[in-house]
């Protein structure tokens, strides 16, 4: 039914065509017989009565209090007050929230690892909307390994697929819904993140944990290997939890945040 399910999957993106993949079969990728997948309540049906069945899927995580923060054991702490109330005479209630550009779900742009482009102006505004927006490949990633070349090897991705959310051990250990950064998280190692730009036409990277790059002895290599050609977009901290891998229209917008490195961003799958 696995096989069935993705060479169906397949036979419908070719149908939709405009996608950027030139001929692929899918049914090689792991971790696709986890059966029927059950629909969260935030799937939000486009429209009812689509014959095309249709519906929006949010894999962006709510920010919360006690969200993983980058190296921190407390989370994200308070990040939104009421800076002006009603309650108080104010003649609207007023928010305002401070917070690292890169928690929750967020995008890193190539300043984030690269001085030379943070001076040169290479923020999160000059990101391209053409990659961050448009079909993209769910696959799940071997549960034993970090995101290393043997295991890119593993996932057969073909040759014209251009962004790929990669589900990992974070999603089933639901580490984003942790607490306290956990240094353990499966990433890219160097090697991986190699592989994937000589081997692949992959230009966004979808994560699961709040950095894209495994923590002990990758997490500045693989972001260098990823971020040094400047036309590879890393969206990290997606949640993935209940989803089907397969092929999914993905929109992805970051705020416009001239001058920053990295930006909360909302992204959302169409099936």
């Amino acid at each position: 039914m696995a096989v069935l399910r993705t060479a169906y999957s397949f036979f419908f993106f070719l149908l939709l065509l405009s996608f950027d993949i030139i001929s692929a079969s899918f049914c090689a990728h792991p971790g696709y017989d986890s059966g029927e997948c059950s629909v969260r309540n935030d799937v939000i049906e486009l429209d009812k009565a689509d014959p095309s069945g249709r519906r929006i899927i949010d894999i962006t995580h709510a920010y919360r209090e006690d969200m993983p923060s980058w190296d921190s054991s407390e989370g994200l702490g308070r990040y939104v007050w009421l800076a002006k109330s009603m309650k108080n005479g104010s003649l609207a209630n007023n928010s305002e929230f401070k917070m690292p550009t890169h928690s929750g779900t967020h995008v890193d742009a190539p300043g984030h690892v690269y001085d030379e482009y943070f001076e040169a102006g290479f923020d999160v505004d000059t990101l391209d909307l053409a990659v961050l927006n448009g079909y993209a490949l769910l696959v799940d990633v071997p549960r034993d390994t970090n995101i290393t070349a043997e295991a890119m090897k593993s996932l057969n991705i073909p040759k014209g697929v251009r962004r790929v959310l990669f589900r990992t051990l974070n999603t089933d250990r639901k580490l984003m819904w942790k607490k306290e950064f956990d240094t353990s998280y499966v990433g890219f190692t160097e090697d991986g993140a190699q592989w994937l730009v000589d081997n692949t036409d992959i230009k966004l990277i979808g994560t699961d944990y709040l950095s894209v790059a495994a923590y002990e002895n990758d997490l500045i290599p693989a972001h260098l290997v990823l971020l040094k050609s400047k036309e590879i977009i890393l969206v990290e901290g997606l949640m993935l939890d209940e989803v089907e891998p397969g092929i999914y229209s993905l929109h992805c917008l970051p705020l416009r945040l001239v001058g920053s490195e990295g930006s909360p961003i909302r992204c959302i799958l169409i099936r």
